[in-house]
Parts: C-alpha cells; structure tokens; sequence
C-alpha cells in the first residue's frame, strides 16, 4: 500500500548512493503549464545517410573511412574531452588549484542502421553492444593511465546528441569523476560496516514492495529509484552483487541486454515519441584495487515530463538549492509498468 504522505504532501528522500537528498513535490504535478513546448521531430531517417559521420563505409571529418561493419563499431573519438598524451602537471597557487588529467574516449555505434536506436533493436543485436561493453571496459582499464571508465549515451538532440545515428561513447581518465567518487565513498562505507552490497540490500526491499518494479527477469530489475530525481528516470541493476559488467556471463549479458530492450521501448511508447535521455553505468573503477563494495548499475534520465513536448528544467532552486521534482517515483513506475 502507498503511503499518502509520500504521495500528497512535500517531502526529502535520501539518495543512499550519493548521500544527496531530493525534493519531492507531488501537489505541484496538478498545476498548469503555460511554460515552453519542444518541437517533435517527425523526421524518418533512412537506414543509410550518406552525409553521416558515423554510418559504414563514410568519411570521417578527420579524413578516416568508417569500415563496412554490419553490427557493432568502435573507433577512438576525433574530438574526445580527454587528451592521451597531455603533459603532466599541478598548479598549485594557494586557491588556484589544477591538476593534469588524461585519458582516452572512444565512440560505439550501436548499428550501421542509421534510422535505429536502441528501442528498435533486438535483444540479441543489443547483447552484441553489451559484449562489445564488456570488452572496452577491460581493455581500457588494463591501461595503468586509467582508473575509471565511463560508459554512456546520449539520445536526442534535446540531450545535445549532436549525431542521430545510434551511438553511445566511453571516456576513461585518470582519475574518479564526482559522481563516481560520491557512490564509491557511501558503498564503500556500507559495505565496511554490513559486509553486503548496499545496493543489493536496496534492492532486496525494492523486490519486497514492488511500488517501484516496472520489469524483471532472472538476473536484472528495472526500477525507479525511491530517489529518483528526473520525472521517468530509471534504474537497471543485477540482482546479485556484480562490482562491473565483465562479470556478466554470456546468459547475464543477454538478460542485462533484455532489461535495457525494454525499458526503451517503454520509454518510446510514454508519449508517442522516440524517447530522449542519457544513460550511463556506474561501476567498479580500474584502479587495480578489490572494490568489492561495488554493485553496478545502469541510470536512465529522461527529461520529458508532462509529454513530448514539455520537459523538466533543473533551473532555479534545483540549481542553487537541491534537485525537486512533482511526479512521485511511484506513480511514474505505474505508468511505466502499465505500457508493457
């Protein structure tokens, strides 16, 4: 049964990855919405666009041609954030602080299909992007320059994807991003006191209350998070404590690639439209320490909230106080739940 406080009234929830707190405000979904409408994009792409950057057998704008691959290509970014071979250096100036930071980021496209994204695809093309996961995380974290890797997609151009092709990309660095720091710090804590994974516990309960389940199989449940932040953001995790995704089984792989075919197809079918976000997995970093305290995870966040053409602004006291927001986690894992 649902607790009226949390579903009428303003309210915190903890965020017991980050140790962050978020505003609930369930009474403000009611009111009207006299603010600013995104267009809807009624393009059909075509399965090849031979102005692509990312489509097989093009031209690269740094003059490299793209091979004719037929599910799953990887190539170092030409434009990534992080530098390889940067100088290393410190300033250190009394509150003048900086430190060099290197790294490698790499671009996946999903499939040569340039009208696809994830939503379209099937299970078993979606696997292959999950080997191929799999093996950049291994690969770059055996990198002694490396300690973490980032795994992440943007879709849509609300999201700022500058390229509709089906795509997600990988940045590793040097060292730990905030995020990362603040998930490694609170489960690390957990663990040292309870010897068992805190998300795993969390789950456990999520499993027993079910408000928040949209979709389970053997070994993964989407959820949303009882802190979740945006509107429809949601949660992919592996039932028993796996600290990365090269743990993952070849069974594992396809059951992880399940919840993500899911989930997105969900998404698309909200409010009719190819469904924007970003998403990225959280897990171990490759810093050659056991981060056994580690339990991965997989954060969709969408920025529709009303429908296709209205979304969610962190503006204003989300950005100078704490991140707020209307629909309860509840309610908008009914909704979800109830387009499967």
């Amino acid at each position: 049964m649902k607790d009226s406080n949390l579903q009428d009234y303003s309210h915190k929830r903890l965020n017991i990855l980050t140790g962050e707190w978020v505003l609930v405000s369930p009474h403000r979904a009611k009111r009207p919405w006299q603010g600013q409408n995104e267009e809807i994009s009624a393009e059909k792409r075509p399965a090849y666009d031979k102005t692509c950057y990312l489509c097989a057998t093009n031209t690269r704008i740094n003059g490299e041609i793209n091979p004719d691959y037929k599910d799953v290509f990887v190539f170092t970014n030409d434009f990534g954030a992080l530098q390889k071979e940067s100088p290393t250096f410190v300033k250190d100036d009394d509150l003048l602080q900086a430190r060099s930071e290197t790294g490698i980021c790499k671009v996946i496209c999903f499939s040569p299909d340039h009208s696809k994204s994830l939503a379209d695809m099937e299970v078993a093309d979606i696997k292959k992007v999950v080997h191929v996961w799999q093996k950049e995380y291994l690969d770059l974290g055996k990198n002694d320059t490396i300690n973490y890797v980032q795994i992440f997609e943007n879709k849509g151009a609300v999201m700022g994807c500058s390229n509709p092709h089906p795509h997600g990309q990988i940045w590793s660095q040097s060292t730990l991003p905030n995020e990362v720091v603040k998930k490694d710090k609170q489960q690390k804590s957990y663990f040292t006191k309870n010897k068992t994974s805190l998300l795993g516990d969390y789950l456990q309960q999520e499993l027993k209350e079910k408000e928040r389940i949209i979709f389970q199989n053997e070994d993964f449940v989407v959820l949303i998070p009882f802190w979740a932040i945006w509107p429809f953001e949601t949660m992919i995790a592996p039932k028993k404590a796996k600290k990365d995704i090269s743990q993952l089984n070849d069974s594992e792989a396809k059951n992880f690639a399940e919840a993500i075919a899911v989930i997105t197809k969900t998404y698309d079918k909200l409010f009719n439209t190819s469904f924007p976000y970003s998403s990225g997995i959280h897990q171990a970093p490759t810093d050659g320490k056991s981060n056994a305290h580690w339990h991965f995870h997989m954060s969709f966040y969408p920025p529709l909230l009303r429908s296709a053409t209205v979304k969610k602004f962190m503006v204003g006291y989300e950005m100078f106080g704490t991140p707020q927001r209307d629909i309860t986690a509840e309610n908008a894992a009914n909704r979800l739940r109830d387009l499967l």
